[in-house]
């Protein structure tokens, strides 16, 4: 189901060429075909569009797909990617991971990588619904995203410099995003592309009562402004983004491309409103939070890609190996997670914890397909799959002149401290072999063999603790006892295909398919009968959670009508989820882990309409419906907490209780209208507008789980283009809508306690993440 018509077939720069200005050549199936003659569910939004809608980031390309919700939580938070309602997980749960969710795989070309990556000198994003194991090296619960920059380009030198400047309404400053790409020749079969920019997006949410001076300013003494240091528009978005390729094809027969993939993304504070606290002794707006502390945050990505394709006559050879780094470096404020732990912190008056949280990981793919080509009713792909993960990181939690308030001495003040490690070891082996059994219908066949070994170990310390209450000696600050934990498991997935083409224009298809995600330990040390101390420790169901699979039931059409003006496609799908993974938190000092539930389903439609009215005149719209619900009662699925005060009980899931993060009803509509101007110039007028219900923010809204109403956004853009030159005029969110997308704890947190003298301690968990309001700019792009 694609926006623009579109064309699917092997890696060949040259094809795409040659193809009009509104056909977007994709290469999701590993072979040639259009998408309306593809029996499988794909949409592809090409650089055409992505420029025409302003699109710079995959949060607001996915708002353009039936059957994609991705929640905007802003650049601070993590980006959750929720296929066909396939989330558990609470929306106060994702902050920190750097997976998208891990129900959806992510390629960065043909290589595994998950990566907000920013729009630019971007071909298409193709996004495939449903598991493809069968087709990929990446194993796929849910489906899979693919980011294809635009190729090197032989005997041509050229290149683009693009501008864009916008301002909030909510916001003071001007935000903008610069970039350029080059391409240049260096010899009849190698050719350079680079791209650069820099995105400087001066955001719009508030922090008006940061404190101070940590640990001295008291965050609860509103009245005095002496204790705090305001900060206006911390939300901020500063990405440098980079690329360097060098292609070189000397013949049909070969060609090969080295990339080197870099993004820095930085940011001061979250995207995150907390209008809805009534125990605050003072309103907060609606771009405001109560937070004390700046909470920075660093993500930097780097890439190494090698792509080669070998034409052996019969098939094709293709190899992607591929090389990434990802490191993260951020602070959040910890003092409302540790008031709640009821640990007496509280009692400190100027109490303000804070946290720091490093992460590294390393990646190593490799994966090699043989794809035929030779002519006969038969065709096959087959492929091996490789992967190498490791993972290190280390939480830190910071209670600045805690200690001495305890009577005791920790000069660093480190309160906690977490360390982690993990290695992934996987590999597999995948295929598809396809009949064609007349001119019209064709069956498909695949399986995917995976094998997987994970080795993971963790450690937790409270120095601060062992220091001054236990009478730890300087000479032992911090002491790790590291737990090994290990995972292994292997299995066998498999795909059905079939389709019947009634005409040229009418493609009916039917697919059952599986999809696997593996497990992991929590990294928790398993509780001790008896123990009433300050205790970090999982009861016998938290310490670890186990793979969890899909079966994907689908049936869709793909039609086109009136000469090809008009297209209708849609599917309906049933699926059946083992074991759903979820994110919970412990029992024993609230420390976060995944757990499984008992099953889930997810049932639904998509459909897809795009109609040329006239030469100049033309409309697309989606839209979908889900409904994703346990099938089980799952037990310890949710904490609750049981006010007055922060004591929590389990809360089991319910059968027919809706999962959480995904809204049941979700559509779009585009209309665009161009106008000729002169012989070299055409101006275009572009509507659009994305719509979606209520999304719950725990499964079943149980355990003070909030129901996040559904809102639309409106845009509006004015281009006028030719002779190379492009300019546009738009207002995003026109109408201002004030549209929530994440929550951070729920409403049961919005309480108040008291410290040693008797006064409140305002405890600020809980609040919601929030869209962007109207912004109004104007780019432009000069293409030579």
């Amino acid at each position: 189901m694609a926006p623009f018509t579109a064309h699917a077939q092997d890696n060949s720069q040259e094809a795409a060429e040659n193809q009009e200005d509104d056909v977007i050549v994709v290469t999701a199936t590993r072979r040639e075909g259009t998408v309306q003659d593809v029996p499988i569910n794909i949409s592809a939004v090409g650089a055409k569009e992505l420029e025409l809608r302003g699109l710079d980031n995959l949060r607001e390309v996915s708002a353009t797909v039936p059957g994609v919700y991705i929640l905007d939580q802003g650049n601070r938070s993590s980006t959750p990617v929720v296929f066909r309602g396939l989330n558990a997980t609470g929306l106060g749960s994702f902050d920190g991971n750097n997976d998208g969710g891990g129900a959806v795989s992510t390629y960065v070309g043909d290589i595994p990588l998950f990566v907000d990556l920013r729009l630019n000198d971007i071909e298409r994003v193709e996004f495939l619904l449903g598991p493809q194991g069968t087709l990929y090296g990446a194993g796929t619960l849910g489906g899979a995203i693919r980011y294809i920059p635009v190729k090197p380009k032989l005997g041509e030198i050229g290149g683009e410099l693009r501008g864009d400047a916008y301002t909030y309404k909510s916001g003071k400053g001007i935000s903008t995003d610069t970039g350029m790409t080059i391409n240049i020749p260096l010899g009849n079969s190698i050719a350079f592309r680079g791209s650069v920019d820099f995105t400087n997006d001066r955001g719009f949410i508030d922090y008006p009562y940061i404190v101070n001076t940590v640990g001295v300013s008291n965050a609860n003494d509103i009245a005095d402004a002496s204790n705090f240091n305001p900060q206006k528009d911390l939300n901020t978005d500063e990405t440098f983004s980079a690329r360097a390729a060098l292609r070189f094809n000397p013949s049909d027969v070969f060609d090969a491309t080295l990339t080197y993939y870099y993004q820095d993304a930085r940011t001061e504070g979250r995207q995150f409103s907390q209008s809805r606290l009534t125990n605050f002794p003072v309103a907060i707006g609606r771009y405001e939070n109560a937070l004390r502390v700046r909470e920075p945050n660093r993500r930097e990505t780097q890439l190494v890609a090698l792509e080669a394709e070998l034409d052996l006559g019969f098939a094709k050879l293709v190899s992607a190996t591929g090389y990434s780094e990802h490191r993260e470096n951020g602070n959040r404020d910890q003092t409302d997670l540790l008031i709640s732990l009821e640990y007496s912190y509280e009692q400190f008056p100027t109490f303000t914890a804070f946290t720091e949280e490093r992460d590294k990981t390393k990646i190593f793919t490799q994966e090699v397909r043989l794809v035929s080509s030779f002519d006969g009713p038969f065709s096959f792909i087959l492929g091996g799959f490789y992967n190498k993960d490791k993972t290190n990181s280390i939480s830190t939690e910071f209670t600045p002149f805690y200690d001495a308030f305890l009577g005791g001495s920790r000069p660093d003040a480190i309160e906690y401290i977490a360390p982690a490690n993990s290695n992934l070891r996987e590999a597999a082996v995948f295929g598809e072999l396809s009949y064609q059994l007349t001119d019209a219908w064709q069956v498909t066949v695949g399986g995917r063999y995976y094998d997987y070994d994970l080795k993971t170990e963790s450690a937790v310390d409270l120095p601060l603790l062992e220091t001054v209450l236990n009478g730890r000696t300087p000479d032992d600050l911090i002491v790790f006892n590291f737990t090994p934990a290990n995972q292994k498991d292997n299995g066998f997935l498999f795909k059905v295909n079939t389709s019947y083409e009634f005409t040229s224009d009418a493609l009916l298809y039917a697919t059952v398919s599986q999809g696997f995600r593996i497990g992991n330990s929590n990294g928790l040390d398993p509780c001790e009968p008896g123990n009433t101390q300050q205790n970090i420790c999982g009861l016998p169901n938290e310490l670890e959670f186990t793979p969890d699979t899909t079966t994907n039931y689908e049936i869709g059409f793909k039609t086109q009508w009136f000469d090809r003006a008009l297209t209708l496609n849609g599917a309906v799908y049933y699926i059946d989820w083992a074991d759903p993974q979820v994110a919970s938190a412990t029992i024993n000092g609230s420390s976060p882990i995944t757990i499984n539930g008992a099953g889930a389903k997810s049932q639904g439609f998509e459909l897809f309409g795009a109609w040329d009215a006239t030469d100049a005149l033309s409309f697309r719209g989606t839209f979908s419906y889900t409904d994703a619900t346990l099938t089980a009662e799952s037990p310890f699925l949710l904490n609750e907490l049981t006010p007055p005060g922060f004591g929590t009980i389990p809360v089991a899931g319910q059968d027919g209780d809706r999962l959480p993060g995904s809204p049941k009803y979700q559509g779009s509509f585009f209309a665009d209208y161009e106008i000729p101007l002169s012989s070299d110039y055409d101006l275009t007028l572009s509507y659009g507008m994305t719509a979606h219900t209520n999304v719950l923010t725990r499964t079943g809204s149980r355990a003070g789980g909030l129901i996040l109403p559904g809102f639309s956004t409106h845009n509006l853009q004015a281009n006028v283009a030719g002779n190379g030159w492009s300019a546009s005029l738009y207002v995003n969110n026109l109408f201002n809508k004030f549209g929530e997308t994440g929550v951070r704890g729920t409403p049961d947190a919005d309480q108040s306690v008291t410290d040693a003298n008797g006064d409140p301690v305002y405890v600020r968990t809980f609040g919601t993440f929030v869209a962007p309001p109207r912004s109004i700019g104007f780019s432009l792009k000069k293409t030579f």
